[in-house]
C-alpha cells in the first residue's frame, strides 16, 4: 500500500454500522428504548405545540380585550364637571366629590367622582361617563389589550413548558420505578447462584 493510497480502501467507514450496534446493544432495554422515542415525541409536542398555543391564547385574548375597548369607547365619554363643594385636605389618595356638569341636551347631571384632596368648590374636573350619565372609569385602551394578549400568550407558553417537563418527570418516575422492581427479580435469582460461589 503506497502513501498515496487512501486510509480505507472502500472510502471512510459508514455510520450506518454504528447504528446497528446501537440498536442491537444488549444493555439496551425496552424501557431505554421506549424513553427514547417518548422524549422525542415529547420534544415534538412541544416545539410544535408550544408556539401554536402561546399564539392562539394571546390573540384570542387580544380579539375579546379590543372588543371591549370597541364597546367602552363607544358608550363612554368625557364631559368638564364643576365641583359642588371643596374636597378636604389630608393625604395624597383621591377622594369621592359629588360633581355637577350639563350634557349635550342641556339637562344638569350630577355625579359622584374621584377628585384630588384640596381641591376647592366650582374647580373644573375631567370625568368620564356614560351614554346614561353615570360617572365611570376611563375606557379600556389598546395598550391594555396588547398586554393582556401577550400575558395570556406567556402563560399558555408557560402551561405548555411546565406539562412537558411535568408529563417527562411522571413518566421517568414511572420508568424507573418498573426498572427497580425488574433489577430486584433478576437479584432475587441471581444473588443464591453468586453468593454461593463464596461459601465454598
Amino acid at each position: 500500500m503506497s502513501a498515496q493510497d487512501p486510509p480505507y480502501a472502500s472510502g471512510p467507514p459508514s455510520r450506518r454500522g454504528d447504528d446497528a450496534l446501537k440498536s442491537a446493544n444488549s444493555l439496551r432495554r425496552t424501557s431505554d428504548r421506549f424513553e427514547c422515542w417518548f422524549r422525542r415525541v415529547l420534544m415534538l409536542l412541544l416545539v410544535v405545540g408550544l408556539p401554536v398555543a402561546a399564539v392562539s391564547a394571546g390573540l384570542t385574548s387580544y380579539e375579546a380585550s379590543m372588543r371591549t375597548v370597541r364597546a367602552q369607547a363607544a358608550d363612554r365619554h368625557q364631559v368638564t364637571a364643576r365641583l359642588t363643594s371643596t374636597v378636604k385636605g389630608g393625604d395624597w389618595a383621591k377622594r369621592s366629590a359629588q360633581v355637577r356638569w350639563t350634557d349635550a341636551d342641556g339637562v344638569v347631571r350630577t355625579g359622584a367622582a374621584l377628585v384630588k384632596p384640596g381641591t376647592s368648590k366650582g374647580a373644573a374636573v375631567r370625568v368620564w361617563v356614560k351614554r346614561d350619565a353615570t360617572v365611570t372609569t376611563a375606557p379600556t385602551s389598546t395598550l391594555n389589550a396588547t398586554t393582556s394578549g401577550w400575558l395570556m400568550g406567556g402563560m399558555a407558553a408557560f402551561g405548555v413548558a411546565a406539562g412537558s417537563h411535568a408529563t417527562w418527570v411522571g413518566m421517568r418516575l414511572l420508568l424507573d420505578r418498573r426498572r427497580y422492581a425488574q433489577w430486584d427479580a433478576e437479584w432475587d435469582l441471581v444473588e443464591p447462584r453468586w453468593s454461593a460461589r463464596f461459601r465454598r
